[in-house]
């Protein structure tokens, strides 16, 4: 068996579907089912069961898959190694984030690496957090940037950008050029949160703990139709400071502080403590840090 096989065997086991791990591998099914059948073949027993018209891993087959994962991660470090005698960042890495964070705080590190580092590639999957972990932990994207705090103590995290939730309104709306505004006035108006996510469970939380009923209007799966949402006076919403900085400079929206809670969202660079970091993916790190103190100078206009 190759490399090749092996991949195509890995991708088969991380969608539990043929023509999923095809689309992915940009083959046919049948040239898919072919190196399985070659693979189960060489090794003597089944490793997939495809009975019942799903896909399942045997027990021999999770047992191969480890070393399967192995195999793959040795050979990429060891391609990483032999790279390395060059001195200079080349290959490829890959990033998972959220829209948010692909919007507003990864632009400017990316633009940077690649005035740096033009001969590195850089992959952008856009995924909601509980898919960047997986991500991670899968080793399909090199780094996660996800919010803070993280508890999987098999991840390294390094902050890369402290921020915190502001309250933002539509111009004219009564809140808006205040400076500072209360809780319990937030929740005076039609609110609109996040359907899931770190942010939706922060705000929970300070509502239930003052025990607040808030009217809300929407649930939404995106911070770019949070902010439209409200620019069209929908509602008002909690949004990262930093995900609103052009928009209020703009006139599109008023921002102002809640001053009687402090909703923190600092965001991490995570990735696996066992995974050996190319040259590149430690000048991606540097970076990305050296922009953390940039952005800490920028604060979202208050109105």
């Amino acid at each position: 068996m190759d490399f090749d096989q092996l991949e195509t065997f890995l991708e088969v086991t991380r969608n539990l579907s043929f023509s999923r791990a095809a689309e992915k591998r940009f083959r046919t099914q049948p040239a898919i089912s072919a190196q399985i059948r070659s693979i189960e073949e060489e090794v003597g027993c089944r490793l997939l069961d495809r009975s019942g018209g799903k896909v399942a891993i045997t027990a021999a087959g999770k047992r191969f898959l480890r070393y399967v994962e192995e195999a793959l991660e040795a050979r990429r470090v060891a391609l990483a190694a032999v790279a390395e005698i060059e001195r200079v960042p080349s290959g490829e890495i890959v990033v998972a984030a959220n829209e948010g964070t692909c919007l507003h705080l990864l632009p400017e590190v990316f633009a940077d690496f690649k005035k740096q580092y033009p001969d590195v590639g850089i992959t952008v999957k856009r995924s909601e957090s509980r898919e960047v972990l997986e991500a991670i932990s899968d080793n399909s994207a090199d780094f996660g940037v996800v919010a803070m705090p993280v508890k999987d103590k098999r991840l390294t995290t390094v902050v890369i950008h402290k921020d915190e939730l502001v309250l933002i309104t539509p111009p004219g709306h009564p809140l808006a050029g205040r400076e500072e505004v209360s809780i319990v006035e937030v929740a005076r108006y039609p609110l609109l949160i996040p359907k899931l996510g770190r942010t939706r469970d922060a705000i929970d939380e300070v509502l239930h703990d003052r025990q607040i009923k808030p009217n809300i209007s929407m649930e939404l799966d995106s911070s770019e139709l949070m902010k439209r949402f409200v620019a069209v006076d929908v509602g008002v919403a909690l949004i990262a400071s930093s995900n609103v900085v052009s928009d209020v400079k703009a006139g599109l929206l008023c921002a102002c502080r809640v001053n009687d809670v402090q909703i923190r969202r600092d965001m991490a660079l995570v990735f696996r403590k066992d995974k050996a970091l190319s040259r590149a993916a430690l000048a991606f790190i540097d970076i990305a840090v050296k922009h953390k103190s940039v952005g800490e100078k920028e604060r979202v206009p208050v109105s």
